[in-house]
C-alpha cells in the first residue's frame, strides 16, 4: 500500500488524492445528465462508482451508448413520421417541425431507457 500525503488546512489534515485514470475524453450531454441523476437520486451508487474509480468509464459508456441510440432512433422515427428529403425541399418549415418532434421523441425514449434506469 502506498503512503498518503496530507495537506494541512487549519486544524484539518486533508489527504492528497488523485484519480488513477485521468479523463481522456470529455463527458458529453448524456453522460452529464446521468451524473446529475446519480447525484440526486442514487447517491449510494454514485459514491460507490466514485470510490471504485469507475464513475468516469460508466459516464463515458452511457454517453457513447446514448449518442448511438439517438442516431438509430432518429432515423427510425423520421422514417415512420414520413420525414423525407422530398418534404425538406417542398416544405422546409414543416420538415423542421417534424424533425424537432422526432428528436424530442427520441430523447424521451433515451432518457427512460438509459439515463434514468
Amino acid at each position: 500500500m502506498t503512503e498518503l500525503s496530507y495537506t494541512i488546512h487549519g486544524d484539518y489534515a486533508i489527504p492528497n488524492l488523485k484519480s488513477s485514470n485521468p479523463a481522456d475524453q470529455p463527458i458529453g450531454k448524456y453522460g452529464r445528465m446521468r451524473k446529475r441523476y446519480l447525484l440526486e437520486y442514487r447517491p449510494i451508487l454514485y459514491n460507490y462508482l466514485v470510490l471504485s474509480e469507475t464513475l468516469y468509464p460508466h459516464l463515458l459508456e452511457i454517453d457513447n451508448a446514448a449518442n448511438q441510440r439517438v442516431d438509430t432512433l432518429l432515423s427510425q422515427l423520421a422514417k415512420n413520421a414520413g420525414v423525407t428529403e422530398k418534404l425538406k425541399a417542398a416544405d422546409p418549415m414543416r420538415w423542421v417541425g417534424l424533425m424537432n418532434a422526432v428528436k424530442a421523441q427520441a430523447e424521451e425514449i433515451l432518457l427512460a431507457e438509459l439515463i434514468y434506469a
